[in-house]
């Protein structure tokens, strides 16, 4: 009887081991038995039968299977695509996830505390941008397009020529002919390829051709911006093309009062008007002005102003309009407003609120290739770093930015207004001349800010997202995520102030990744780079608006 327990206290032991995994080869659980069963074994010749339960028999050819299989590997000879502080979760530009292969992320574990200090990099892999580089038709020897094969008109190639401007870009060459033609036009493309001219090109060329026919003095165009900053810049786009043709641009902006905006229009109407939306529902509660003859009605970084905050502002300017369903109703006497939509990202609910003034159904939709992706000649890096490290962090990146890489404009965004004044108050004890850019500044603070940035005046500007939609930054070479921004579509805009169509060509964004809300966007952005598809979650489509079923008693 002794002698059994004695055997059945060894196997018990040996299966244990196997089941918790101390023994890393399974083979070697034979020969402990047998060890034990010898130290203890009987004196006489019996037989001693082991029975082993069937399913630590799968588990153990389970293991022997899974260990026998060899490792994919993921890095291949040439540019590597992600480059991590961890070698072997690097993954070159050549090597291509299988449909359902699963990435192993360098983000995968940054949640803990333990991965402070943990970083990757998503490299470049092409030297142009995507909206600029040339079609295989160009590559086999054709001359690249110009502006002339568009027809617009002589004074418009010359004044893009004497700025430098003489090929469209993708977008261009695909918004602009249906712009002319008269249709009603949603455009979106990755930041930075050239919509503010896919625009107002074909708008003041149409203006031009039918100045004659119409009388002077009315309000033709419109233009709708988010932001004072953006508005002073398209206007500035606006007049430079207009300063031919003498037709007149003026801008009306929030924080100016009602008296501002009424002498606007005091005088003669200007011909293009570049508004934000709350200025112009102000002027239009006050009949300071008729949009009920208007030919243009562009509404730019459509993906902002459908946001709820805007909407509402939105929908009352567009009850105002009298948008076209249809091309012919754009031209001739009671003529209808074409309506142009223009955005980095595919605005949301946009049927909700269009379907209540013209056609979905005839509504031209233009998207880029590259919308909603990565770009894939910008270098963007992820440090996960403690919050009270950030402020040394940055400040190193700004060092080596101006030392290490010949210097150049860095943008540094936060997401609250009280972050910007903090960290400003913070870079000017190291000391770092920088300037400071936030929604809540009074209007008379806040205007030329951003001007004086372009300039050149100071090189770092800390700001919130009020400088991501829209602004020029040509001459930014690093983009700071102090703060990593709160959603896919606003890290697109952030990143897409660098890499832009006539800026420099190295530009970099570099973010901050702190709390543990933020590791999820890093993965979905990390995993979107891996596998070369678009950030999840993001509208490509116009969605039809929902039937009201109204519930009868």
């Amino acid at each position: 009887m002794m002698q059994r327990l004695k055997v059945g206290w060894a196997a018990s032991a040996a299966l244990k081991a196997l089941g918790s995994g101390r023994l890393h080869r399974p083979e070697l659980v034979a020969a402990s038995l047998s060890q034990r069963l010898c130290q203890t074994g009987p004196k006489h010749e019996d037989a001693v039968v082991i029975r082993v339960p069937r399913h630590l028999l799968k588990r153990v050819d389970n293991v022997k299977q899974s260990r026998s299989k060899s490792k994919i590997g993921t890095v291949k000879a040439g540019r590597l695509l992600i480059q991590s502080r961890n070698p072997s979760l690097n993954q070159s530009a050549g090597y291509m996830l299988g449909r359902f292969e699963q990435p192993v992320l360098c983000s995968k574990g940054w949640k803990h505390t333990k991965s402070f200090g943990d970083y990757f990099a998503i490299n470049s892999t092409k030297e142009a941008a995507p909206f600029i580089a040339a079609s295989p038709k160009e590559d086999a020897g054709r001359e690249p397009r110009t502006f002339h094969s568009l027809h617009i008109c002589r004074e418009l190639v010359e004044t893009l020529e004497r700025s430098g401007i003489r090929h469209p870009t993708v977008v261009q060459l695909q918004t602009i002919p249906k712009v002319m033609r008269g249709q009603n036009v949603l455009c979106a493309a990755e930041t930075g390829s050239g919509k503010t001219l896919s625009y107002l090109l074909p708008v003041v060329h149409r203006l031009q051709a039918g100045a004659q026919d119409e009388g002077a003095n009315r309000l033709r165009a419109v233009v709708l911006v988010p932001s004072r900053e953006l508005a002073e810049q398209v206007a500035a786009v606006s007049r430079t093309l207009c300063a031919p043709l003498g037709f007149r641009t003026r801008t009306v902006g929030g924080g100016r009062g009602v008296g501002h905006i009424k002498g606007v229009f005091k005088k003669d109407h200007p011909d293009i008007l570049v508004a934000t939306p709350g200025a112009l529902v102000k002027a239009l509660r006050r009949n300071c002005l008729d949009l009920s003859e208007l030919n243009f009605l562009v509404v730019d970084e459509a993906d902002t102003m459908f946001d709820p905050s805007f909407s509402d502002l939105l929908e009352e300017i567009l009850s105002h309009a009298r948008v076209a369903s249809d091309p012919r109703e754009t031209r001739g006497p009671g003529h209808r407003a074409q309506l142009l939509l223009v955005g980095a990202t595919f605005p949301d609910g946009v049927g909700e609120v269009l379907s209540q003034v013209t056609d979905l159904g005839r509504m031209v939709t233009v998207k880029s290739k590259m919308l909603h992706h990565l770009m894939p000649h910008v270098k963007q890096t992820f440090v996960k770093v403690k919050g009270a490290d950030k402020v040394l962090e940055l400040y190193q990146a700004l060092n080596k930015l101006r030392h290490e890489k010949g210097g150049g404009a860095a943008l540094v965004f936060c997401n609250k207004s009280s972050t910007v004044n903090w960290l400003g108050y913070a870079l000017e004890e190291m000391p770092v001349r920088h300037a400071r850019l936030q929604g809540e500044m009074p209007a008379a603070v806040r205007a030329g800010i951003f001007q004086s940035f372009q300039r050149g005046s100071v090189d770092v500007l800390v700001c919130t997202d009020v400088a991501s939609r829209g602004l020029d930054t040509s001459g930014v070479r690093l983009v700071v995520n102090y703060d990593f921004p709160e959603t896919h579509t606003d890290y697109i805009h952030r990143a897409g102030r660098v890499g832009r169509a006539g800026g420099v060509e190295d530009g970099e964004v570099l973010s901050f990744v702190t709390h543990p809300w933020d590791v999820e966007l890093v993965q979905n952005i990390e995993t979107a780079a891996r596998r070369r598809t678009s950030l999840p979650g993001m509208k490509s489509e116009i969605q039809e608006p929902k039937v009201k079923v109204a519930n009868a008693e």
